[in-house]
């Protein structure tokens, strides 16, 4: 491979990566949406985010793994009481990290 494709490639991957995400910005920036809307549209993240760390923590090898020997499950609980508690995504990624090292290091199942 050439030294201009690469650098085509890698410009072509930007535009594809980048376009979807500013596009949506930029011709809906101007509008007002109805509150239905906003409103429903204000619970997509969390979903997303909550379905993520769902696949995540339940299935981290591509299989569900729900057994006490699940380390990502013991690292959850603790990470999830301090999210609610404090609503610091600091300690809350403090905690998860940390627990998960002891876990992984210490207490390994």
């Amino acid at each position: 491979m050439s030294g201009s494709s690469i650098y085509l490639m890698i410009i072509g991957i930007s535009l594809v990566s980048i376009l979807p995400r500013i596009l949506p910005i930029a011709l809906f920036s101007r509008f007002e949406f109805p509150d239905i809307l906003e409103r429903w549209l204000s619970f997509v993240a969390p979903s997303v985010l909550g379905a993520l760390m769902a696949v995540s923590v339940l299935a981290p090898e591509g299989k569900i793994f729900i057994s006490f020997n699940n380390l990502y499950i013991w690292a959850f609980i603790p990470t999830l009481l301090v999210a609610v508690r404090t609503r610091s995504l600091f300690y809350t990624l403090l905690t998860g990290i940390i627990f998960m090292a002891i876990l992984h290091n210490f207490i390994m199942m």
